[in-house]
């Protein structure tokens, strides 16, 4: 938006403000709050504070620092505040976990480390955050975050003093945060919906337990080369002697890549679903569902958890349902996803639901692109935090006034 633009939206931005940061008791702190979104949602190349407050009437840099960085208002208030006000409006079909890199030079900002970066396709230096997001077919907004700290972080007190992480954070795993955040979100009062995740969190056996164990569905994507065993197949027990350890039921047979089960029966296994009507007419695929039985050490472990222990465990694996997709033109089977659904489940609905986590694209690149959420330059935990709060109120007023068929667009 260009200056103009901005200023007829001033009222009404004014009021969104006053609603989401009730939380911060001086009114001068919300009214950089309300500076500081507008700074945002202006056109400009650079969203970091010396650049907005240049492009601002009102702006201060000095002001600007201090709000984002030092002054102490929650952030995990404001985010509820405008959850609880955006969400309903999306009407959400599932919710979506995720993670966001930011490159970064030098070890000092909070959470840096050389980890896998999304952003460049590569180790690197980096910061990471990963993310909870509401997605509909027409509209997603993020909902939370929490930085991850690697583990180089947990004992470096040093940077962690520097940095201001507070003592109770510490390192933990993505597929931990993801819980926390859903977690958080239910707190809040939201209702869950169904989770969809890449192979990054689906590929997790602690994660997918994480989440049945909280009676939730999802739907998670998996790399091909998953392992499982078919539907029918039973663990049996060798013979025993009388004497010694009685021996354990186990699979005789090895368990087998995805792949090779969804490919098995060939092309005429999947069936054509359409599963969104897009800008550019429908969009579909071939598909097909079939139950399985997750192996491998973390699926045996968990189940044995399940039943009280090894002893009281007929060796039986948990069996879910393998939704697979062959596009046209390929070869083999491409895209693979564990649901907690049951295999009758409607296969236009299931490739549905599997799909829907790319609409959050949307929310990173309208944030990323639009509203600088990697253009933050500080190095504290409260600063990136609250950037990342600010950039979220930027993006659900902005959806709001989307959603709304009485919106008036700026002229």
């Amino acid at each position: 938006m260009d200056l103009g633009e901005i200023e007829q939206l001033r009222g009404e931005l004014a009021e969104f403000v006053g609603e989401v940061f009730a939380s911060v008791r001086r009114r001068d702190v919300r009214g950089w709050g309300d500076c500081y979104l507008r700074g945002l949602m202006l056109d400009g190349r650079r969203k970091s504070v010396q650049p907005m407050a240049a492009r601002l009437p009102d702006g201060d840099m000095q002001a600007l620092q201090q709000f984002v960085n030092q002054s102490p208002w929650d952030h995990a208030a404001v985010l509820r505040a405008v959850a609880l006000k955006t969400v309903p409006a999306v009407d959400p079909v599932v919710w979506v976990i995720d993670d966001v890199s930011f490159p970064k030079d030098g070890r000092m900002s909070v959470g840096v480390a050389r980890q896998w970066c999304g952003a460049l396709g590569k180790q690197s230096n980096c910061q990471v955050a990963v993310s909870l997001h509401a997605a509909s077919d027409t509209a997603s907004v993020p909902v939370s975050w929490r930085l991850f700290l690697p583990e180089g972080w947990q004992d470096d007190a040093d940077r962690r003093t520097r940095a201001g992480v507070p003592e109770e954070a510490g390192h933990r795993e993505k597929w931990r945060l993801a819980l926390d955040l859903i977690d958080e979100a239910v707190g809040w009062g939201l209702e869950p919906k169904v989770i969809v995740a890449d192979a990054g969190y689906g590929q997790n056996t602690a994660f997918r337990q994480g989440l049945a164990d909280r009676g939730l569905d999802f739907v998670v994507a998996v790399r091909a080369d998953e392992s499982a065993h078919p539907q029918h197949a039973v663990p049996t027990a060798p013979p025993w002697s009388g004497t010694g350890r009685v021996p354990a039921t186990r699979y005789r047979a090895r368990a087998a890549a995805l792949s090779a089960l969804a490919a098995d029966g060939g092309r005429a296994a999947f069936r054509r679903s359409t599963w969104r009507h897009g800008s550019k007419g429908p969009m579909h695929s071939r598909f097909r569902t079939l139950t399985v039985r997750p192996a491998g050490v973390a699926a045996r472990r968990h189940a044995m958890a399940a039943a009280g222990g090894a002893a009281a465990w007929d060796g039986v694996l948990p069996a879910t349902t393998l939704l697979c997709e062959w596009p046209t033109g390929e070869k083999a089977p491409t895209e693979y996803w564990l649901t907690s659904l049951p295999a009758d489940t409607a296969l236009r609905h299931l490739a549905r639901l599997a799909k829907m986590r790319w609409r959050i694209e949307h929310d990173y690149r309208e944030m990323k692109h639009g509203l600088g959420l990697d253009h933050f330059e500080g190095r504290t935990w409260r600063g990136f935090h609250h950037h990342l709060a600010l950039v979220t109120a930027a993006h659900a007023f902005l959806t709001l006034r989307r959603l709304d068929p009485k919106a008036q667009a700026p002229a």
